[in-house]
């Protein structure tokens, strides 16, 4: 009875250590991870368009995940070129609004790298599609953007045709 006691109390003592120390891995794990920021100020620039074609006014506003405004800047013919400060912490939005306000565009910024963004429906679903699956993180854009690719289930071009290049595209025969 003694032993069966004792064993129960090491059984339950080990999965209690063993427990502790997962957490800790788990805990380790999330802070080994590197904050991504502008060491300097970096301009960002790019075109903002619909379905339509190129919008030309309106204001683009740079903002952190959280909605915290940072700077914004007019779009002048359909372009916006915007400086944001440094030591900005990445993620962060680039959010278009029409000067009637009834139309709201965004992109996500999660490198530090890249400089130019463009605005439009397609980088919107993007964003919003990431927001949805934990955040703006890069596996998540990544799967945001396959997902919201409509792409052919077989390669339907003429890569593999072996013909008369010639007469392949119309040219001389």
């Amino acid at each position: 009875m003694k032993r069966t006691i004792l064993f129960t109390a090491l059984l339950a003592l080990s999965a209690f250590v063993l427990t502790g120390c997962e957490q800790e891995k788990k805990t380790a794990k999330t802070s080994l991870a590197a904050v991504k920021k502008y060491a300097q100020a970096t301009v960002l620039e790019g075109v903002v368009s619909n379905d339509k074609g190129v919008i030309k006014t309106g204001t683009v506003e740079v903002s952190d995940e959280n909605g915290r405004l940072i700077t914004q800047v007019a779009v002048d013919k359909g372009h916006y070129r915007v400086e944001v400060p440094a030591n900005t912490v990445l993620p962060i939005l680039l959010t278009f609004s029409s000067e009637s306000g009834t139309e709201k565009l965004v992109t996500a910024v999660i490198h530090n790298t890249i400089t130019k963004y463009e605005i439009n429906p397609a980088t919107t679903a993007i964003a919003k599609a990431a927001k949805a699956m934990g955040g703006y993180t890069h596996a998540n854009m990544i799967r945001a953007a396959d997902s919201s690719v409509h792409a052919p289930d077989t390669n339907k071009t003429t890569t593999g045709w072996r013909g008369d290049p010639t007469t392949q595209y119309g040219g001389w025969h």
